[in-house]
């Protein structure tokens, strides 16, 4: 406090006190003041000097911090320091691990257990926060977002989402962001941690951490609890949030006051460790004794803290059922009043319940029961079957009994049904019926409001897969099939759930909305106790009025094969004992695996090589099926596969792929794509694309898991929902990058139950493999297609999904090869059912022959030649048969082929040499003979003597012939041509042969 001028006369000078007068509550107060050097004066201290002594209300009593010995004290501290003196002296306090039983708390000032009073509650040593109307004080809502900022910020958009109370429970937010609750609590002594949640959806990440580690107990000392989801909104499907409700702690070292009662709570006696709910039609405030009435035309509903005003009665107010048969086989509709009921009848607009309806003929049995003489439905021995309309019948010999449940008519809820009402937020449906009985359907019930979950579950003990198909080892231990039909007017949603061995509830399928009459069909592939359950919400939201009342789910049958212990509606063939045994010749026997039953002798036979049994029988030899193309089957003959080798053989040419280098399961992922929020998430894909002889290789694995899962339990793996397959996908949203979360695995599905067969034609089986879309073959090696199936049936793909992957010879891959979508189905499927696949590999090339590669010679140098074996290019084969290595031949300089040129060059020419000189001879003999028979011609009037026409052969003339002209060759030929016609008008002289010469003029 400054003053700008010199103090006033009441004010003291520096170093004196100026005494003021009492009050009751006031003491002297000394001032005093000193002065500045440019601003005047300064009170720079203000002294107590008389304070009035502390009375109760002005202090409260609290422990000191345990010392080594578990010893602490007691102290009183003021409300308003420096307000009183003489506070209590500190005291010793009780021992640090002390605490009250429930319903009591510690009164500080005699430090001894008290009984609460009316109106109120305690734990003794606990805490517990049951009213949500604001987050209570220690808790602290933490928002971030998956994807951190270029710079590791957290986006802006997390800064609204928290945890939201919502009077009985907190709710989770329903965005992408990662929220979490958090809560810090000291305990003196070990304890735990309890509470109740709804978690309805798998959509939504849920953690429960405490000081990092996923458990309930707690440690002495400083805990600190997490409540902590993520949205995943992969699809655009808005996420069902997270409720929490009841947070108990034990473990406390004591509590030194009682929580009052919240609203329509109420706790009616001193001592009370709980509050009791208000029952209907009556209500309270906060810290009641007592509950008060509604006033009339009003009604509440159980542990409503205000009364409303009664509507009139309309048609959602009631509902119809049917009546248990009689003894006279008879049944009759029935309406009832949604209970409580709150409407009024007798006023304006109001509707009367309508009237009982005729009585009608009870409808039949289901198939393995009978009627019994008071009219109820009672299961067939073991060994009988019956359809539920006639009595039960024994088997015949070489048959046996098809063990399980098939209901079709709902008069009365089968025994080993329940149907329950849930709602986190609504304790009042709790002992309600979610499900009524409806003659030929059983139809969702009314329940107190439209986001209650109505409940209809199913216990199977187990299953026994019977005699007969004994032989089939597939996996298969039983199926259930159920038809039903959804009609909703809002955003209503039907689960179909299933629970094994009562560990944690999984959620199969899930539709929403409006669906027509259709069935599923789902498999077990675990031999163990089962329950199934379908849950029906009308809608997400909380409403204080219902208005979807008329929103209904009707299921119109269910079947459950190979039941333990089931009923029989009909009978199966099955194999006899063989001949030669000492049993009786009727009794079933079971097959061996991979054998059939003779249709013949009721015998047991093995299935040819590479078949397979298929199916729901073993009976006749069209039970065993044959495998697809490039698949062999187990010696169990339960199921085919590929031994990752194929031959094709086209134009005269085969070809042999060893696909083995591919047999390891590879992973596939795409992405990254991002939701409409942001939220970035990829695709994984797992592919075993030949399994290990049948087995599924290929494992995805769901870590969105259910916290009550996490409870002191060694085996991790029940933790998390995985997926065997040939070809598995799972939803992967990557980690923080700061340790804050890891990576989450969600939504695994597997797309390839079954192994088709391997053809490189386009389409098997009904599924087209559809090369459009991915780039043309370049080469001449046909790509292999690997077709797959996985029956399991979804919302959307009724007939399950299938898969194929085509592979392709590059050599230019490594031998593992690389995997690929098409560019046009970013997710590998452009329908969601069929998924496509590329994957091109170097391994994928056929194995190499002695025609996949040429011999080069090189030539003569030094008198060796070498020869060399080359590829052809481009190379499209691997492994196989290797290439020769270079070899080396002695040779000459003159080449072989040339020698024998040369010296058939020589032959042919004195062979020509000869045929010209032969021929030269022989001319002239022909030269001389006409030469003489010319001169012969020539002389006048005297025609030739005999002897001298001619020669005889091999005569030789003795005269010189003389030429005075050489004839050419042409006359020689018309000389000769006239001769052959005949022509004698010439006439030549032939001289005397005594002459010694003749010239011829």
């Amino acid at each position: 406090e400054v003053l700008s001028s010199s103090p006033t006369p009441t004010d003291c000078p520096f170093g004196f006190p100026v005494q003021r007068p009492l009050t009751p509550h006031s003491s002297p107060v000394a001032v005093q003041w000193q002065p500045t050097a440019t601003r005047g004066w300064v009170k720079c201290r203000e002294l107590i000097s008389l304070l009035c002594t502390c009375e109760s209300g002005d202090y409260y009593y609290q422990y000191t911090e345990c010392d080594s010995t578990g010893s602490r004290w007691r102290v009183a501290i003021p409300l308003t320091p420096g307000s009183c003196l003489g506070l209590p002296s500190p005291t010793r306090g009780t021992d640090c691990s002390f605490s009250c039983p429930a319903g009591m708390f510690l009164e500080m000032s005699t430090q001894l257990c008290t009984p609460c009073a009316a109106g109120s509650y305690s734990l003794g040593s606990g805490l517990r926060f049951d009213q949500w109307d604001a987050i209570p004080a220690g808790f602290t809502s933490l928002a971030s977002f998956l994807d951190p900022g270029p710079n590791g910020e957290d986006i802006q958009a997390c800064n609204s989402s928290s945890w939201t109370p919502q009077g009985l429970y907190l709710e989770s937010n329903r965005d992408e962001c990662t929220v979490s609750l958090v809560y810090a609590v000291h305990l003196e002594k070990q304890g735990s941690v309890s509470f109740t949640y709804q978690y309805p959806d798998n959509n939504i990440f849920f953690e429960f951490y405490v000081n990092g580690r996923p458990e309930v107990s707690l440690k002495s000392g400083t805990n600190i609890l997490y409540w902590r989801t993520t949205g995943i909104l992969v699809g655009g499907k808005m996420v069902k949030p997270v409720l929490l409700k009841n947070i108990q702690i034990e473990g406390v070292a004591y509590t030194s006051e009682c929580f009052p009662c919240r609203p329509g709570w109420f706790s009616p006696m001193p001592g009370s460790s709980s509050c009791q709910a208000c029952p209907s039609n009556t209500y309270s405030g906060k810290g009641a004794s007592a509950c008060s009435a509604c006033p009339e035309h009003y009604y509440s509903h159980e542990g409503w803290a205000e009364c409303k005003v009664r509507p009139p009665c309309s048609e959602k107010d009631y509902f119809q059922i049917h009546s248990a048969c009689d003894s006279e086989g008879k049944t009759q509709v029935l309406y009832r009043w949604v209970e409580p009921k709150i409407c009024v009848e007798n006023v304006k607009g109001a509707v009367n319940l309508p009237a009982t309806g005729q009585r009608e003929p009870c409808p039949p049995c289901n198939p393995g029961y009978y009627n019994s003489n008071d009219s109820t439905c009672l299961p067939c021995p073991p060994g009988t079957h019956s359809d539920g309309t006639y009595a039960c019948v024994e088997c015949p010999a070489g048959t046996e009994p098809v063990l399980g449940y098939e209901y079709k008519w709902w008069n009365v809820l089968p025994p080993n049904m329940k149907t329950s009402c849930f709602n986190v937020g609504n304790s009042k449906c709790d002992d309600m019926n979610g499900w009524e009985v409806a003659g030929d359907h059983i139809r969702s019930g009314a329940g107190s409001s439209d986001n209650d979950y109505l409940i209809l579950t199913l216990h199977v003990p187990g299953f026994k897969v019977p005699a007969s198909l004994a032989g089939m080892t597939g996996g298969e231990f039983g199926r259930i099939t159920f038809v039903f039909e959804t009609i909703c007017s809002a955003d209503c949603e039907l689960y179909f759930m299933m629970d094994v061995n009562r560990k944690s509830t999984t959620v199969v399928e899930s539709w929403e909305g409006s669906k027509g009459k259709q069935a599923f069909s789902h498999s077990m592939t675990r031999n163990a106790s089962v329950t199934f359950t379908w849950a029906f919400q009308r809608t997400s939201h909380a409403l204080d009025v219902r208005r979807y009342i008329s929103d209904t789910v009707k299921i119109y049958s269910i079947s459950v094969t190979n039941v333990l212990e089931g009923v029989a509606s009909a009978c199966r063939a099955c194999a006899l004992i063989p001949q030669n045994s000492q049993q009786a010749g009727s009794s079933c026997v079971p097959c061996p695996a991979g054998f059939f039953i003779d249709r013949d002798t009721n015998r047991c036979q093995e299935c040819p090589p590479n078949t397979h049994l298929a199916g729901r029988h073993t009976y006749g030899r069209d039970a065993c099926i044959a495998c697809g193309p490039g698949s062999i089957s187990n010696k169990e003959h339960s199921r085919c596969f590929s031994d990752c080798s194929f031959i094709h053989t086209e134009n005269n040419r085969t070809l042999t792929f060893d696909l083995s280098p591919m047999s390891d399961a590879a992973s596939l992922i795409l992405g990254p794509s991002f939701t409409s929020k942001g939220t970035k998430y990829l695709h994984l894909f797992n592919i075993s694309l030949c399994g290990h002889k049948g087995r599924r290789a290929a494992v995805c694995t769901d870590n969105v898991t259910d916290v009550s899962s996490k409870d002191e339990q060694s085996d991790l793996s029940q933790f998390f929902n995985t997926v065997d397959s040939f070809l598995c996908q799972s939803t992967i949203i990557p980690g923080d990058g700061r340790g804050f979360r890891l990576p989450i695995s969600s939504q695994s599905i597997s797309l390839a139950d079954t192994f088709i067969g391997a053809t490189v034609d386009t389409v098997l089986d009904g599924i087209n493999a559809e090369p459009d879309l991915f780039p043309e073959n370049p080469n001449d090696i046909p790509d292999i297609n690997f077709f797959y199936r996985s029956m399991q049936a979804t919302a959307s793909c009724d007939q399950g999904r299938s898969s194929v992957i085509t592979v392709r010879c590059n050599p230019e891959k490594s031998e593992r090869g690389q995997l690929s979508v098409p560019s046009s189905c970013s997710a590998g499927t452009c329908d969601g059912c069929t998924f496509h696949f590329l994957w091109e590999s170097s391994s994928a090339c056929p194995l190499c022959t002695e025609a996949d590669y040429h011999l080069i010679q090189g030539a003569c140098k030094g008198g060796v030649q070498e020869t060399l074996y080359m590829w052809n290019e481009p190379k499209l084969c691997t492994k196989g048969v290797a290439l020769p290595s270079r070899s080396s031949t002695p040779c000459e300089v003159i080449a072989l082929w040339l020698k024998v040129g040369l010296g058939v060059g020589a032959f042919v020419a004195v062979l020509l040499v000869s045929l010209t000189f032969y021929f030269w001879k022989k001319n002239k003999r022909l030269e001389y003979k006409y030469s003489r028979l010319v001169m012969s011609a020539n002389k006048e009037g005297e025609l030739p003597a005999a002897d001298s026409c001619g020669l005889a052969e091999g005569e030789e003339f003795e005269d010189d012939v003389v030429y005075t002209k050489k004839p050419t060759l042409l006359g020689k030929l018309r000389a000769i041509a006239n001769k052959e016609q005949g022509e004698s008008s010439e006439s030549v002289q032939l001289n005397s042969s005594q002459a010694d010469r003749w010239v011829l003029g």
